[in-house]
């Protein structure tokens, strides 16, 4: 494609964007072209995806205003902002959004002034960002289309899911709600057939999904905190909330004091530099993983379920190295109370 022809693409489409529609004879005339060539050139445009109108009553055409969005004026910091976070987003975020975040970062890179797109490109190689390890969900796309049409259309679906909870691959008709991205994955909220309820599913274990016909409602006054309560993350189990006390020795404290873990946490510090971390959960278990990782650099205060929780998972962990008698681990005292707790079953997420 040569030059004027793309510029005069170029021309008709600020034309036909521009909230008037026009006939051939009028972009033939603004473009100093014959009306064959126009036609050749909305053909063109047509194929490259470019949403043309044809109102036949007037034979005129336009594009919806809506389609390409109007020039902006961004600052330097404005401008590098978003390419800084689209670029170093788009290799790290999963699917859906991974690849329209890229093509975003390039769209908005080449639509700046040189001399604005070339301090931008300086400046963006002095700031990194990144994120944690996230399920890439290889190979989900049209799971997360599907999904994504079926929740703003209101339409259930129909998947087979192989859940962590049963232990099994379960099959269920889903009204989906929303999708959600909590810290490593995507999930879609909604009332589950065969639950009878409201649940969350990993959108990495949807093996099969079908689209249906039948619509749906959402409940009113539905939103992800009312469903979530104060889960820890995903999970609210059934009853009322629990205070829990965690307290972390004066290694961790700081570490533990600097992040916000959950809405409701409340931070005390000891005289001797540990620290009481005090939060209010709609269940133990999944709160259970999160204070394992801090070994034993942490003990649970209360509750005493909470306690006997923890230390089952521990007890299990340490009969999983049999060559090492609790003995032999330095600073660590094994009693009939955690030996007990061997037995603790393990609650999965769905």
């Amino acid at each position: 494609m040569n030059l004027s022809r793309l510029r005069r693409l170029l021309q008709l489409i600020n034309l036909l964007q521009g909230g008037r529609q026009h006939n051939t004879e009028a972009l033939a005339r603004e473009c100093e072209v014959s009306r064959r060539t126009i036609f050749r050139d909305l053909d063109t445009l047509r194929t490259a995806g470019v949403p043309l109108v044809y109102d036949e009553s007037q034979q005129r055409y336009h594009i919806p205003g809506t389609y390409y969005l109007p020039p902006t004026n961004f600052t330097p910091e404005e401008a590098m902002a978003l390419v800084v976070l689209c670029h170093d987003l788009a290799g790290q975020l999963p699917a859906p959004f991974f690849k329209p975040v890229r093509n975003a970062a390039m769209k908005l890179e080449n639509a700046l002034p040189v001399r604005l797109r070339e301090r931008v490109r300086t400046d963006a190689g002095a700031v990194q960002i990144q994120m944690v390890p996230t399920n890439r969900l290889d190979g989900c796309e049209s799971t997360c289309d599907l999904l994504l049409s079926a929740a703003t259309s209101r339409r259930s679906v129909r998947i087979a899911y192989r859940s962590l909870a049963e232990d099994k691959e379960i099959c269920t008709r889903l009204q989906p709600y929303r999708l959600l991205f909590s810290r490593r994955s995507w999930y879609i909220i909604g009332r589950s057939s065969l639950h009878r309820a409201t649940r969350t599913f990993n959108l990495g274990r949807i093996l099969r999904i079908e689209p249906l016909e039948d619509r749906y409602e959402i409940p009113h006054g539905f939103s992800v905190e009312r469903y979530l309560r104060n889960a820890w993350h995903l999970i609210p189990e059934p009853g009322p909330d629990r205070e829990v006390v965690v307290r972390f020795t004066r290694k961790v404290a700081q570490n533990v004091a600097e992040v916000a873990w959950h809405k409701t946490q409340r931070l005390e510090f000891r005289p001797d530099g540990a620290l009481d971390f005090r939060v209010t959960v709609s269940g133990l278990n999944e709160m259970s993983w999160w204070i394992l990782g801090y070994g034993d650099q942490a003990e649970v205060i209360q509750p005493p379920e909470l306690r006997r929780i923890v230390a089952g998972h521990a007890a299990r962990m340490l009969a999983s190295y049999p060559e090492f008698a609790a003995s032999e681990i330095p600073g660590h005292h094994w009693g009939a109370e955690a030996a007990k707790q061997r037995e603790v079953p393990l609650r999965r997420p769905l």
